[in-house]
């Protein structure tokens, strides 16, 4: 085993560790001891270890409560945790099971055993960062290839603008109406998508400011109306005052009810309504809706749908690509809000965002 392999040793008894030391040593691995959770925790503040062997009973925080903190943290959860316990219940060992513990050993601490549990860990660690190199690689080339789509793109767009100025027939006037409705769409998604890989590295700075939610309530349903009408659906309204204010993006909330409404007119019958109502809240908080007369959404959907690439109900004629929502979720959650949906009645969905 390499000699950068390190193994971190949680137990208020130094007489233990000198034992894990004993049993390990001649794998070669880098031991290092924290004689508290406290301790363990600062350890982690500073580096990671390839695996922990976590004592159960220890006075401060117990090594069941220990391990709950531990596999909440994102940045820790990955590493391996092999709990050290004289418990031998079956109810003991699986409230450590249930704490997030990936493997245990029972004291006395059997030798040939305690080596053979770690390499085991060390092989189910290395896999596990094998699959996320990969999973990486392929994320980066991904949103390499989305992002160099953004100059053809604009060169499309930008020749359709010079041809809407020149006086074309009424039919290729329609056709180029609809390149330029299909390439802002797109335009769309690859900025949409394009923000969600910031947002997951966290890389995105929010430039947040006060925005008046009337105005841009107001803008959005504007741009909206020329879509909804080729349905004969009705864009109704209950929007605040003029004047009041919300600290946020303003950019990304727009894209929040871009994407809403896109989907509530999408999804709507022809000859129904899509409604916006924005209220605002106490201390700078503020409420917006957005209510269609599609299908509704089915209770055990109502989670998922916010998660990349899930679509909830397929409709015929319809483009689903199972990113809007939860590009919503992300902008959302990056202004600490929530985002939900319920049922409208008679019957589509009702999103509502406080933010």
């Amino acid at each position: 085993m390499s000699s950068q392999t390190s193994i971190l040793v949680v137990d208020d008894e130094p007489n233990n560790y000198d034992v894990i030391e004993m049993l390990l040593s001649r794998d070669g691995y880098n031991l290092d001891y924290a004689r508290s959770g406290l301790e363990a925790l600062k350890y982690l503040d500073d580096r990671l270890p390839s695996v922990i062997l976590l004592d159960v009973m220890m006075p401060d925080i117990n090594g069941i409560e220990l391990c709950q903190q531990i596999k909440a943290h994102p940045a820790w959860y990955p590493i391996p945790i092999i709990m050290v316990t004289a418990l031998n219940s079956k109810e003991d060992l699986a409230r450590c099971l249930d704490a997030g513990a990936d493997d245990f050993v029972s004291k006395p601490v059997n030798g040939v055993e305690l080596r053979a549990r770690v390499r085991s860990m060390l092989r189910i660690k290395q896999q596990y960062d094998a699959l996320q190199s990969t999973l990486q690689l392929r994320e980066d080339m991904s949103n390499m290839i989305v992002h160099d789509l953004r100059n053809p793109l604009s060169s499309i767009l930008l020749a359709g603008t010079v041809l809407q100025l020149m006086d074309l027939p009424e039919k290729p006037q329609r056709k180029l109406e609809q390149i330029m409705l299909a390439g802002q769409q797109l335009q769309s998604l690859i900025n949409n998508l394009l923000i969600m890989a910031k947002l997951e590295a966290g890389k995105l700075l929010l430039h947040r400011t006060d925005v008046d939610l009337c105005e841009i309530g107001t803008a959005a349903l504007f741009d909206f109306e020329a879509i909804a009408a080729q349905k004969r659906i009705q864009l109704s309204s209950q929007l605040p005052e003029p004047g009041g204010k919300v600290c946020v993006d303003a950019s990304l909330l727009r894209r929040v009810l871009d994407n809403l409404l896109s989907n509530a007119v999408k999804f709507s019958p022809c000859g129904s309504q899509v409604g916006l109502q924005i209220d605002y809240l106490a201390e700078g908080h503020a409420r917006i809706q957005v209510t269609d007369s599609g299908t509704g959404i089915s209770p055990e959907l109502r989670q998922c749908i916010f998660e990349k690439y899930e679509v909830g109900r397929l409709v015929q004629d319809v483009s689903q690509t199972g990113l809007g929502l939860a590009f919503c979720k992300m902008v959302v959650t990056a202004h600490d809000g929530s985002i939900a949906v319920t049922d409208h009645q008679p019957s589509g969905s009702i999103f509502t965002v406080e933010i």
